[in-house]
């Protein structure tokens, strides 16, 4: 598996399908650029879901969420776009995704978004 920045989320099978449990994935050092600034922004992320048939492999999250450091996003598009990916990537039961965002300007921001599957 290459080591660069990828925008591909790659899967596995659900090795328990037949229940629902939680996955938590904690990201505390995501980067991405202010659009406006081309500063740096700065936040934590926590991705929160319960799969159906695929799970998120774990390195290429890690590779996605790094591909965000050098472009220019804002806070509520990244979060969206996120939680996007993932659903096209793993179609979960439900899924959590929040962006907090650090201080800049004596402003924090806390963007999530929510998905549950339709039945």
């Amino acid at each position: 598996m290459s080591s660069k920045p990828s925008k591909e989320v790659q899967t596995f099978p659900n090795p328990a399908p037949e229940r629902d449990y939680e996955i938590a994935f904690d990201v505390p050092e995501f980067t991405c650029l202010c659009p406006l600034t081309g500063q740096p922004d700065f936040a934590r992320f926590t991705i929160k879901y319960v799969p159906d048939q695929l799970c998120v492999e774990l390195k290429s999250l890690k590779l996605y969420m790094w591909s965000y450091r050098n472009e220019g996003a804002f806070h509520e598009k990244v979060t969206n776009t996120i939680a996007d990916d993932i659903v096209k990537a793993i179609q979960p039961r439900k899924l959590t995704v929040v962006g907090d965002f650090f201080v800049r300007g004596g402003i924090g921001t806390i963007v999530t978004v929510t998905h549950e599957k339709k039945k």
